[in-house]
Formats: C-alpha cells, structure tokens, sequence
C-alpha cells in the first residue's frame, strides 16, 4: 500500500496525546491546569451521565450504592480508553507507513493493522502477521514496550488509589464516635465538654490539619479519589471537611477555653484543600440555596453548648466574624456537593439519632420484623 503521511501524523498525535495524559494522571505528582486533556474530558462527560440516571432511582440507599459505582467502574473505564487509544494510534501509524506487514488469512488493510496493533500492545506474539519493513519493525519493538510498560504502570497505580483511599477513611469512621452521624460542628464541641475536652479537641484538630494536607496532595494527584464514596450513606469525606470547617469557624469565633491558635492553622489547610480541589473539577463557588446556620439555629447552639459548660462568644461583632469565615467555604463547599451529589453535613443535628457505631443491619432488620408483627397483632384483635 501507498504510504499516507497525514494518516501517520494522526496517529503520532493520538499517540503522544494518550501517552501524556496518562503520564499527567498516574506519574506526574501534581494538579494540571491545562483546560484540554483527555482524564477531564472522559470525567465531564461520563459523571453527569452516570449521575443523571442514578438520580432516578428514588430509594435513597440503591442510589447511593450505584453513585458509589463510579469511581470504580469509571477507573477501569479510564485505562480501557487510555489502551484502545494507544492501539488505535499504533494502527494509524502503520497503516500510515503503507501497512508493511505479513498478512496470513485476512485482508491487508486497516483491519489488519487494527489487529496487529492489538497483538503487540499486548504481546501476544501470535505470528499471522508479521512486519516486513525497518520502520515496520521498529514501530512493532516500540508499541511491545509501551505496553508492557503501561500494563506494569497499572499494576502499581492501582494500590497507590486504594491505600490513599483507605487513608483518607480512617478518620472519617474515627469521627463518627465524635462528632455524630452524620457530623456536625455543635455534636463535635458537645462530646468534647468534659473535663480536658479542649486538650482532646485540639489534638483533634491538629490531626485533621494533617488529614486535611493529605487530602489535598492526593485528590489532587488522583482526582479519582472524589468520586470513591465512604462505606456507610450517611458519611462523606466532603461532610466530615466540612463540619471540621464549621467547629475551626465556631473556635475561631469564640469559644472560652478553646484552642484558638490549632482552628486556624486546621481552618486554614482545610479550606485550602477545599479550594483547590473545587477548581479541579471546575465547580465555581456558588450561593448556598438555604441558610445552613439561621439566627434561631445559632442561638440554640448557644443553648446547647451552655448547657454543657462551654460558652460561645456572642452580640453582633462575633455574629459578623462568623459570616466572614462562613463565606470563605460554604459556596466551595456546596458547590463540590451539587456535584458529587454529596449532602453537606448541619451545624447542629435536627434530631437525636444513632451512631453508626450503634445500630447494626440486624437490629433494623428485627426492628422492621416487630413493627411488623405489632401490626399483624393489631389487626388480628380489630378482626375480632
């Protein structure tokens, strides 16, 4: 066959285009701002789809498992797309360079290169077909290392994703015994009102502060991480951000006895990582539709907190203060949740409810069964 020219600059360009933006993904250790890339494109156009249909489905709890899907299944998606790429790429440079191949029971052409292309990338050596030509050879030699080192690539990306993801989980499930389910910044200074509580509650933060960085450095790394959903419905790495912001803001506000100086510096690296990666997945700050915290709200923490020996600054200065720093991440913040489909955790909790500590599959399931037999009883005795 004729050699194409313009058909072997295409397929350089795939090449080089997949080559780097797997390379951009998996190896580079930093967040990339360029607008066009092949991982953003593939994200903008798969999530919306996927959330889409799974906000049909009304039950709350298949929903959350098929959101919880994504990331996963979206990862997989990802290295098919960035595989089929490369051998499409290798095929188009073959095909290109006049398809100097071998052919043993098909027809030379593109199918054949398409086909011989996938044989190499992943080095299968099945010998009908075979190169006859220097830069056939060459091409051949270069797409068997691409693939086995792209293949050696995904075995060691891969665990990377899993332990940061395991990282990031512990101290959310950590959080659930102090702060509530989900949680909540009044919850949070409430459990720690005991004697030495503030000491405990410090140390909470400082780890957080380290939580926070960690977070940062690796969903920006792997923006994939956003999408991995938390093992339990009612918690969420975004949640648990978020109810660390909301107690720094109350410390920060004024909270006698409190430790200040630690709600800074953990308010300050958390709403950093909050910032940062808003603008990853391009989610501009944007006005919350409801109050999170109204006035009637804010005095009942008051309340709540007196109740328990811990007395949070008030009068219109304070009030002021709080806004301030309110404004500094809720808009990041309900714009990440709108979406993730994630539900941004309340101030205070609507209504006393279990840990997930406390309640078990089991104990709902017998809940449901006695509710049952209580009503089967009731209408026995009606009948009667």
């Amino acid at each position: 066959m004729i050699p194409s020219p313009g058909v072997f600059t295409i397929g350089a360009a795939v090449f080089l285009i997949v080559l780097w933006d797997a390379f951009e993904a998996i190896i580079l250790p930093r967040r990339v701002t360029r607008r066009f890339r092949l991982t953003r494109l593939f994200y903008r156009t798969t999530w919306p789809t996927w959330a889409f249909f799974a906000c049909l489905i009304r039950k709350k709890k298949r929903r959350e498992a098929l959101l919880g899907f994504f990331g996963p299944i979206s990862l997989i998606l990802l290295l098919v797309v960035w595989a089929a790429g490369l051998i499409l790429s290798f095929a188009f440079l073959h095909y290109g360079a006049g398809s100097a191949v071998n052919v043993t029971g098909m027809q030379k052409g593109f199918a054949s290169d398409l086909y011989f292309s996938g044989t190499n990338f992943f080095t299968l050596g099945i010998g009908d077909v075979l190169p006859h030509s220097p830069l056939a050879r060459v091409l051949t030699v270069t797409e068997a290392g691409v693939g086995f080192g792209f293949l050696a690539i995904v075995i060691g990306y891969l665990p990377v994703i899993y332990q940061s993801f395991s990282r990031r989980e512990v101290n959310i499930s950590l959080l659930d015994a102090r702060a509530g389910t989900p949680p909540s910044a009044g919850e949070l200074l409430r459990r720690h009102s005991y004697p030495h509580g503030q000491e405990a509650l410090g140390s909470l933060l400082q780890d957080w502060e380290r939580w926070s960085a960690d977070l940062m450095e690796t969903h920006l790394s792997y923006p994939v991480l956003a999408f991995y959903r938390s093992q339990h419905d009612n918690q969420s790495w975004l949640s648990a951000l978020t109810a660390i912001l909301d107690t720094c803001a109350l410390v920060m506000m004024g909270l006698e006895g409190a430790c200040e100086r630690q709600a800074e510096l953990t308010f300050a690296i958390a709403r950093h990582a909050l910032v940062d990666l808003s603008q990853i997945f391009g989610s501009a700050p944007a006005a919350l539709p409801h109050e999170r915290l109204s006035a009637a709200e804010l005095a009942r923490l008051r309340d709540v907190l007196a109740q328990h020996g811990l007395k949070l600054r008030d009068g219109p200065e304070a009030d002021r203060r709080l806004v301030e720093l309110r404004r500094m991440y809720e808009p990041y913040a309900y714009a990440m949740a709108h979406y993730l489909n994630l539900s941004l955790p309340p101030w205070v909790p609507a209504k006393k409810a279990k840990d997930n500590w406390q309640t078990t599959a089991w104990a709902r399931a017998a809940g449901v069964m006695e509710q049952e037999h209580e009503a089967a009883t009731i209408a026995a005795d009606e009948h009667h």
